[in-house]
């Protein structure tokens, strides 16, 4: 992903806790950035001093409200979003609500592996969200995992 988005001015790279930590701890490594992690709460209690966002996970069949500190955002900034999964997009989609929340501009989403024959990356381009995925999947089907050729 650094190589990807090298040339975005990316100021600080985020993720939601927590299986998008790693790669977005290498991303960072090597864009010389700090990472920030949204952390998952079950409370519903608003804290003032956090930026918010309710996420529903499809596979887990909850809703979580993730949060960043903001202490830890500057208007100023530029991120890119890391995640391991993208299918229909939602931890992403949490993610851009609190940077809508903050004001800061979006380089973009690095997504580990992509099921393309879900929603999510389509929705986000259609938004204007660079999506820049390592692995794409084209189907599950008949337990055979089949892979986007480029």
């Amino acid at each position: 992903f650094a190589k990807l988005f090298a040339n975005e001015g990316v100021t600080k790279v985020w993720t939601v806790e927590s299986s998008g930590i790693a790669p977005a701890v290498m991303t960072g490594l090597a864009l010389k950035v700090p990472v920030i992690f949204a952390r998952k709460h079950k409370s519903l209690t608003l804290n003032q001093n956090m930026y918010t966002a309710d996420v529903y996970s499809y596979t887990k069949k909850t809703t979580n409200r993730i949060s960043i500190s903001k202490k830890y955002v500057d208007a100023n900034d530029k991120i890119l979003m890391i995640d391991d999964f993208l299918a229909n997009g939602q931890a992403v989609e949490g993610m851009l609500e609190i940077a809508d929340q903050a004001g800061v501009d979006v380089a973009g989403a690095g997504i580990v592996i992509e099921k393309s024959f879900q929603p999510g990356a389509q929705e986000l381009k259609d938004r204007g969200i660079r999506v820049e995925s390592l692995a794409r999947i084209k189907s599950l089907a008949d337990g055979k995992v089949t892979f986007m050729e480029d």
